[in-house]
């Protein structure tokens, strides 16, 4: 079965890239804006083979490191206060939805504006970008324990911070897991967005720069890069270990 998939996939990428091949054979577009497959897997050799995009690569993974890390550290403590205290939830829940409804991007020119055009702008994007997700779903995580759980446990004499950590927080390990995953995702997103418009090192530098001298097919080579990370990081460790823990919760 997981033969016939990855047939499947590399069948269905063959053919995007023949698409892609026959659209520029056809001249439908100048070459300055939409290069060839050829020129665009050249610029991806050319920049991995001069070090250029491992650099960049690094810049954004420390970025993203550090940012992802606050990130699920603010969320956590945000959504946990929101999940146990009702007022806080009615009174700061609500405004938690806006802010996670916020496109990472608009955060950028508040960012440069507090930090400038530094690695910290890009990291406090990042930071905004992925803990308002991150506070929702543990606000999700704890309001979603199964109530039976919490009284099995007080006839038991368990309660307070006992309660709290042997039995809410083992609970709602799939939610927080969830969290995780999405999280990742909207941190990568806000990683590219705040690298776009900062002074560099990093993919977003990177691709901006490219845009700059219209090296398309560059720019292309870059999104590529974004996309395939994004994947294989999604794929390969967070829904892996989520569905590692759905199964083992019998979920």
């Amino acid at each position: 079965m997981k033969w016939n998939l990855l047939i499947k996939r590399i069948v269905f990428l063959i053919a995007i890239i023949g698409l892609w091949q026959l659209i520029y054979s056809l001249n439908i577009f100048a070459d300055i804006i939409f290069p060839s497959p050829i020129k665009v897997f050249g610029a991806l050799y050319e920049g991995f083979a001069e070090g250029d995009f491992f650099v960049a690569l690094g810049a954004s993974f420390r970025h993203l490191f550090s940012g992802l890390f606050l990130a699920i550290l603010i969320g956590t403590l945000i959504g946990v206060i929101l999940g146990k205290s009702k007022q806080a939830d009615e009174t700061a829940g609500m405004y938690l939805i806006a802010l996670q409804s916020i496109p990472s991007i608009v955060w950028v020119p508040l960012a440069i504006m507090i930090f400038g055009f530094s690695e910290l702008a890009v990291v406090s994007v990042i930071v905004l970008g992925g803990t308002f997700v991150m506070a929702l779903n543990v606000r999700s995580a704890i309001h979603n324990v199964p109530p039976h759980f919490v009284r099995a446990a007080r006839t038991m004499g368990v309660k307070g911070f006992g309660l709290f950590f042997r039995v809410e927080i083992p609970a709602s390990i799939p939610y927080f897991m969830s969290g995780l995953r999405l999280a990742w995702a909207f941190s990568w997103r806000a990683l590219m967005a705040g690298e776009l418009l900062s002074n560099g090192p990093g993919l977003g530098y990177t691709l901006s720069y490219a845009q700059d001298y219209a090296r398309m097919d560059q720019v292309i080579a870059i999104i590529i890069i974004i996309g395939v990370i994004g994947a294989i990081v999604d794929n390969l460790v967070f829904s892996k270990l989520e569905k590692t823990v759905m199964k083992r919760w019998g979920l």
